[in-house]
C-alpha cells in the first residue's frame, strides 16, 4: 500500500512539474512575441523618418507626398522665422523647410536636431524662371533674404551656388541648365523644400 501511495505521489509531482513547465513555456513565448512586436513597431516608426541625405537621394520620387525628415538646423530666416534649413552629412546636403501650417519656427531650432513632417515640394529653375528673376531685379522688387544681393549663404550652398552677384548667379544657373540639357535632355534644375505640417525639436 505504501509503495502504491508513493507511486501516486511521484506521479502527481511529475504532472505538477509538467504543468508548471508548460505554463512557463507559454509565458516565455508570449513575452518574446510581445518584444518582437514592439521591436517591429519601433523599426516601422523609425523607418518612417529619414535623414536629409536619404531624403534628397530619392526626392524626385517623393514630390507631393508627405515625408518626415530629421537633421541639424543650421539656420533660421531672420525675416519672421518662416524658413529653417536642416543639414545632413555636410552643408551641401541641406534642405529648406518652409513654415507652411507651422506659421513660424522657434529660434531654439538653431543648432538643434529638428524633426519635421510635411509635404515635399519641387521647385524648378528654367529659362522662364530666370527671365522673371531678371525682370524683378530690374524693377528693384526682389524680396530680401540674407545679406545684400548675394542672397542667403545657407540656401546658396544647398543649391550648389558659388556666384555672389545676382547677375553672376543667374548666369551660373543658365550654365548649369545648359549642362543638364546636354547630359540629360532636361532644360531645368530641380530643387526641393518641405512645406511643414509640424515639427519638434529633439532633446
Amino acid at each position: 500500500m505504501t509503495t502504491q501511495n508513493n507511486k501516486q505521489t511521484i506521479m502527481k509531482n511529475f504532472i505538477s512539474l509538467c504543468m508548471a513547465a508548460l505554463v512557463l513555456t507559454v509565458l516565455f513565448t508570449s513575452c518574446n512575441s510581445t518584444n518582437r512586436n514592439n521591436d517591429n513597431t519601433a523599426t516601422t516608426q523609425q523607418s518612417s523618418t529619414t535623414d536629409v541625405d536619404g531624403l534628397l537621394a530619392k526626392a524626385g520620387e517623393l514630390v507631393g507626398k508627405e515625408v518626415e525628415v530629421e537633421g541639424i538646423c543650421t539656420h533660421i530666416c531672420k525675416h519672421g522665422g518662416r524658413k529653417i534649413f536642416l543639414m545632413g552629412s555636410d552643408d551641401k546636403q541641406t534642405i529648406r523647410i518652409e513654415a507652411g501650417d507651422v506659421k513660424r519656427f522657434d529660434q531654439k531650432c538653431v543648432n538643434s536636431i529638428v524633426r519635421v513632417k510635411g509635404t515635399l515640394v519641387e521647385e524648378r529653375i528654367d529659362e522662364a524662371y530666370l527671365q522673371k528673376w531678371e525682370a524683378t531685379v530690374a524693377a528693384q522688387t526682389t524680396e530680401k533674404h540674407g545679406d545684400g544681393e548675394a542672397g542667403c549663404s545657407t540656401e546658396k550652398k544647398a543649391r550648389g551656388e558659388t556666384a555672389n552677384s545676382t547677375e553672376a548667379r543667374i548666369r551660373q544657373f543658365r550654365d548649369r541648365i545648359a549642362a543638364r540639357k546636354e547630359k540629360e535632355g532636361k532644360e531645368y534644375l530641380s530643387f526641393y523644400h518641405i512645406a511643414a505640417i509640424n515639427y519638434t525639436v529633439q532633446e
